[in-house]
C-alpha cells in the first residue's frame, strides 16, 4: 500500500467494525475482498464463521481459470458473491473475455451474485454483460466510482443510466467519499446519490459503508448519513429496502430485524 493510503496499513478485524455497526444500528454486514488471493476469500469465510454480524462474503476467483466451478464449489462458508478489481485489468473490454464469460456463468450456476467493480471506461463492458448474462445477479459497486472530483461525469452517467435498464443489475450506493475532492460537500454526493436511485428506484440500491477504506475521506457514520440524507422524501419501504431489503434479497442473506450494509 502506498502513503497515499496509509492509514489503511493495518488490522482491521470485526472487533474494530462491531462497534460502529451497533451505534449505527446496523444489524448485519457483508464483508468484500480486497485482493486477488483465493486465501484472502478463504480467511474472509473464516472471520464469517467466528463474527455473527458477518452474514456473507464476497469473495474472488480466478475468472479466467478452467476450473472455475470447482473453485467456487470448494469454498465452505456463507459465500454469496465474486467480485475482481476490474478497473484495474489494462483492457477495458476484460469482462467480454471469453474465458471470463465462462467464468460468470459460472458464478450464476452457483446461484451467487457477481460484484462489478468498474469506473465509467468499464462501463460499456459491464453493459454487455449484464445482456449477455441474464441469470447472472450483478451489483454495480461504488455506483462505478463517479469522477466526482473532475466533476465530469456526463460519460460515467450515461453508462450508469443504461446499465440500469437491466432488472438484473442492483446498484451500491456506497464510496463516494473517496472519489470525491479532499474537501467534499455533501450535497454534491447526496445528488449524485439521488441520480443513482432515480436511474435504479430503491428496490434495487443498497446502502455500502466500503469500510474501512472509506476512512480515508469520512467516518462510518458520515457514510450512512449521506445515503439517509439522499432517502430524505423516500416511502418507508423504500428506505428499508435501500437500507437492508435489497442487500439481504440480492446475496440471498438471512433476514435481520435492522439495516444490513456492505
Amino acid at each position: 500500500m502506498t502513503d497515499e493510503v496509509a492509514p489503511l496499513r493495518r488490522r482491521f478485524a470485526p472487533e474494530d467494525l462491531e462497534p460502529l455497526l451497533r451505534a449505527n444500528g446496523v444489524a448485519g454486514t457483508v464483508v468484500v475482498q480486497a485482493r486477488s488471493s483465493i486465501d484472502d476469500t478463504a480467511e474472509l469465510l473464516a472471520t464469517a464463521g467466528q463474527a455473527p454480524f458477518v452474514l456473507g462474503v464476497v469473495g474472488w476467483i480466478d475468472l479466467a481459470a478452467p476450473d472455475a466451478a470447482e473453485e467456487l464449489a470448494g469454498f465452505d462458508g456463507p459465500l454469496v458473491g465474486i467480485r475482481h478489481q476490474v478497473h484495474d485489468e489494462p483492457d477495458p473490454s476484460w469482462l467480454l473475455r471469453d474465458d471470463v464469460q465462462r467464468g460468470l456463468t459460472a458464478v450464476a450456476a452457483a446461484g451467487l451474485a457477481y460484484d462489478l467493480l468498474v469506473r465509467t471506461r468499464e462501463l460499456p463492458a459491464a453493459v454487455e454483460t449484464a445482456r449477455r448474462q441474464p441469470g447472472l445477479q450483478l451489483v454495480l459497486d461504488h455506483a462505478a466510482k463517479p469522477p466526482l472530483a473532475s466533476g465530469e461525469l456526463d460519460e460515467w452517467a450515461e453508462g450508469v443510466a443504461a446499465l440500469s435498464r437491466f432488472p438484473n443489475v442492483t446498484c451500491k450506493l456506497s464510496g463516494l467519499v473517496t472519489e470525491a475532492a479532499a474537501d467534499w460537500h455533501a450535497e454534491q454526493l447526496v445528488g449524485c446519490l439521488r441520480r443513482a436511485l432515480d436511474w435504479f428506484g430503491a428496490d434495487r440500491c443498497m446502502f455500502g459503508s466500503d469500510w474501512p477504506v472509506c476512512l480515508l475521506a469520512a467516518r462510518y457514520g458520515q457514510v450512512l448519513g449521506l445515503v439517509t440524507a439522499a432517502l430524505e422524501g423516500a416511502s418507508e419501504n423504500e428506505r428499508a429496502a435501500v437500507l437492508g431489503g435489497t442487500a439481504i434479497e440480492t446475496y440471498a442473506l438471512p433476514s435481520t430485524k435492522a439495516r444490513s450494509s456492505t
